[in-house]
């Protein structure tokens, strides 16, 4: 099968691999549409990202048709369609044809949305979701998003608003994230731009200059300094990039800040798939009840070094303007 994989030299290449088998427990997926995360790039780049590389075809979230199945898989049939997050589960990455993953992480697809979209959806609606299920949120609360017109954010956002809890206040880089979120229904005084002076300030008076019970923060870095700063003594900053800067770590210790880690990786740890293919099962009932709505995607190319490399630079340049990228196989 076609792939773009690692080469010796740890670089990436257009490759052939041989077409996996299923196991008893897992199904042959063929691949038609699979999207782009920042870890992907930084899998290449940083130390921490490498260690959880455990194949040389990388890419982690993907759809496409079910055309085998192991022996012991009873829920799914040949030509389902269907949609999951494939990372760390010992199987072959998303940059290829096809894929084998065990049935336990696997979903059906929202029936009223494309395999591109679909392929948009798992890394960043469970993280989504991880978030608003532990944070146990009110309507009552009030919530710093950073980087909120990303993936994660703007999901997250969906969830929120969804759930009538509207004390948000997010932060974004442009004006077309702006408008993103304004045409989800932030209002204008609930959006900052991180990239005008007086930002803490700013986030602040957007929440009638109170603390906040809540950081989630999207970005890290300088970012999380921020963040520290405008949350209230004992309340929760929301870790998902683990980019805390020592400074901000500091700050959230002295504040007696809980500090809460998300990680999908963490279930695969100890192989509880289930949570997966729970996760995915209740987004697309949200979808398909149209609670909340796909992301916004932009399919930049076919199966390809070119399209790959095309994908990570965007990334790497924070240039996704909002949207989910995307690689047709």
């Amino acid at each position: 099968m076609k792939t773009v994989i690692l080469n010796k030299n740890f670089q990436l290449e257009d490759g052939h691999s041989e077409k996996p088998h299923p196991k008893n427990n897992e199904v042959l997926i063929q691949i038609k549409a699979s999207g782009f995360n920042p870890i992907d790039y930084q899998m290449l780049e940083n130390e921490l990202e490498r260690k959880l590389i455990s194949s040389p075809i990388l890419g982690r979230e993907l759809s496409g048709i079910i055309v085998e199945k192991g022996s012991a898989v009873t829920q799914f049939n040949i030509g389902d369609e269907v949609y999951c997050g494939s990372g760390s589960m010992g199987s072959n990455g998303s940059y290829a044809e096809f894929i084998a993953v065990p049935d336990a992480i696997v979903s059906l697809k929202p029936k009223n949305i494309s395999f591109e979209q679909a392929a948009s959806i798992p890394s960043a609606g469970m993280t989504s979701l991880q978030i608003f299920n532990r944070l146990e949120l009110h309507p009552e609360d009030s919530i710093l998003i950073t980087g909120a017109a990303g993936g994660v954010g703007s999901f997250l956002i969906k969830l929120l608003l969804a759930h009538d809890i509207r004390q948000i206040t997010a932060t974004v880089g442009s004006e077309e994230n702006r408008q993103i979120l304004l045409n989800m229904g932030l209002q204008d005084d609930q959006i900052i731009n991180y990239k005008e002076e007086n930002i803490t300030e700013n986030i602040l008076k957007s929440n009638n200059s109170k603390p906040f019970d809540y950081g989630i923060d999207l970005v890290g870095n300088y970012m999380a300094e921020v963040t520290a700063e405008v949350l209230k003594i004992n309340g929760t900053y929301v870790d998902v990039t683990a980019l805390v800067t020592k400074y901000a770590h500091e700050f959230l210790f002295n504040k007696g800040t809980l500090i809460m880690n998300i990680s999908n990786y963490a279930y695969s740890m100890i192989r509880n798939y289930d949570y997966y293919q729970a996760s995915l099962m209740e987004i697309k009932k949200l979808i398909e009840t149209h609670v909340i709505t796909a992301p916004l995607y932009k399919i930049i190319g076919s199966l390809s070094l070119e399209t790959v490399l095309r994908a990570h630079t965007i990334l790497k340049n924070n240039q996704t303007q909002g949207h989910k990228l995307i690689m047709k196989h």
